[in-house]
């Protein structure tokens, strides 16, 4: 692992210019000759902080050994690096990629754009009746849940319509049919936090984990039974039950690749309960089942089909409608609770609005583009998907903080900030993802960071303030690690403790 050097070279650029904790400057001088002349006199002389020797002392543990780890830290008022190491190695953010995201997703889509699912129709209405189809349009709403298309047909029976002379038509064309993102892993397939990407999906909670729904098993208080349900109901997904009562908890779900078909297994305690979140394949077919049953549930007959993946006539009229949150208050729940498919959601309408093309490709030419509107080097970030799920993506931590360094100063800043988990406070919806790390500590309720872990993968970048006041800006990346995850989280938590006690 690549040791700290205390007097680097310099860089270009005044954001990337680094300032070292030395009594004097090192400057080139003339010719090369006396550049090294002066930078070797230089580092050869001058002392090292205590705070570089803590992070040089952090950064060489043995459990990072045989790993990469990137560190860079710089002060948030002028932008002058205070420490680095490894900062320009491109690595894998992991969900630390959701910082780019969500920043152009704030600037270009802005802090009160909401989403809209549509019912609409080019038909006519006579009396109770409605000659025509009936058109469902999706935008990407990550956060509509089965009783929001309850409500909607709800809408259609009080504006007295009993039957739909017509088919019933699923739009969900606003984004493209690629469902998952590049080289996402075939393993994580039924897993929640890889759930397929649609303009009409549902969340099956508050938390809106959208393409999913939650199976719930229950054991008998007596006998040996345990009953399994799904949440939303629905007609599309089938259980095969092999769960048993036994001493542990050890429910396991999956979904068979390629169908709807889940195999529950592993043993309950009798009388008791456990959930687990599994991925919907295709699902806007959840979404056209679930609004099915809800008409039937107003008492709307349809003579005709449901059919998926047809575009809205421009001509149709909307009859019922359902918005979304704005996206500042979406954020905290993405941010916070780090979800992939809100932020995937983010980046193919980001495409969708600027290029009337929902895919993830047309995301990223957005966000390189903002990334080069405030002075970043788009070209130096590798980008594929939005959440950062996929292991293609590679970014500097001297990327990362450039980011956090740049938008600062945007009007959208404060709702982003405040989105960032937040360590150590116990409140879901504040500390999020860093409720219970740092607890006990000054960085408690101080530092707001976007965390990331993945197999062999974590990584920590955002904001926090010294004792002596000083506001600083961070990320730190490591990959390649052969420990359990806990112990880099540990590592982390080490660093941003010792960046509290910050002093020069």
């Amino acid at each position: 692992m690549m040791s700290h050097a205390s007097c680097p070279p310099a860089e270009s650029g005044a954001m990337h210019k680094r300032t070292f904790m030395i009594t004097r400057k090192c400057f080139y001088r003339g010719g090369l000759a006396i550049a090294l002349a002066l930078l070797l006199s230089a580092c050869a002389s001058v002392p090292r902080s205590e705070s570089v020797n803590t992070l040089d002392q952090l950064l060489n543990d043995p459990v990072l050994e045989g790993s990469l780890v990137s560190l860079t830290v710089r002060d948030a008022d002028t932008g002058t690096t205070l420490y680095q190491r490894n900062g320009m190695t491109r690595l894998l953010p992991a969900s630390g990629l959701k910082l780019l995201t969500t920043a152009a997703a704030m600037e270009v889509l802005g802090a009160e754009f909401g989403f809209s699912t549509q019912v609409l129709t080019a038909g006519q209405l006579k009396g109770d009746r409605l000659d025509g189809d009936l058109y469902l349009r999706g935008s990407g709403d990550p956060s509509i849940q089965a009783e929001d298309y309850q409500r909607l047909a709800a809408d259609l029976a009080a504006l007295g319509i009993k039957r739909v002379r017509g088919n019933v038509l699923i739009d969900d064309t606003a984004f493209d049919s690629v469902r998952l993102g590049v080289d996402w892993a075939n393993d994580d397939e039924s897993a929640a936090y890889a759930a397929q990407i649609s303009a009409l999906s549902l969340s099956p909670d508050s938390d809106f984990d959208a393409g999913t729904v939650i199976v719930t098993a229950r054991a008998t208080v007596e006998g040996d039974q345990v009953v399994v349900n799904i949440h939303p109901a629905n007609t599309i997904m089938t259980v095969t039950n092999s769960v048993t009562i036994g001493a542990a908890n050890t429910l396991r779900v999956s979904r068979e690749h390629g169908s709807n078909r889940l195999l529950v297994s592993g043993t309950l305690p009798a009388g008791t309960a456990a959930r687990k979140w599994v991925s919907v394949w295709e699902p806007t077919r959840l979404v056209a089942d679930v609004f099915h049953r809800a008409l039937i549930a107003q008492g709307i007959k349809v003579d005709g089909r449901t059919v998926i993946g047809v575009t809205t006539p421009s001509g149709a009229r909307p009859l019922a409608a359902h918005d979304s949150l704005p996206l500042a208050q979406l954020l905290t729940p993405l941010l916070k609770l780090s979800n992939n498919n809100m932020t995937e959601v983010l980046l193919k309408t980001m495409g969708r609005s600027t290029a009337n093309v929902g895919t993830a490709e047309s995301g990223i030419a957005v966000v390189n583009s903002f990334l080069q509107r405030h002075g970043l080097q788009g070209s130096a970030i590798v980008q594929v998907d939005g959440s950062g799920l996929s292991r293609r993506n590679l970014i500097s931590t001297q990327s990362l903080t450039d980011l956090l360094l740049r938008v600062r100063n945007q009007p959208w800043f404060d709702y982003w900030y405040a989105a960032l988990p937040i360590a150590g406070n116990p409140e879901r919806m504040l500390g999020g993802t860093l409720r219970n790390r740092l607890r006990g500590t000054f960085a408690q309720d101080n530092l707001h960071a976007k965390t990331g872990t993945m197999t062999a993968v974590s990584s920590l970048s955002g904001y926090l303030r010294s004792v002596e006041g000083r506001a600083l800006v961070f990320a730190m990346i490591s990959n390649n690690y052969l420990v359990e995850g806990a112990a880099v989280k540990s590592l982390e938590d080490k660093v941003a403790v010792a960046l509290t006690q910050w002093s020069d």
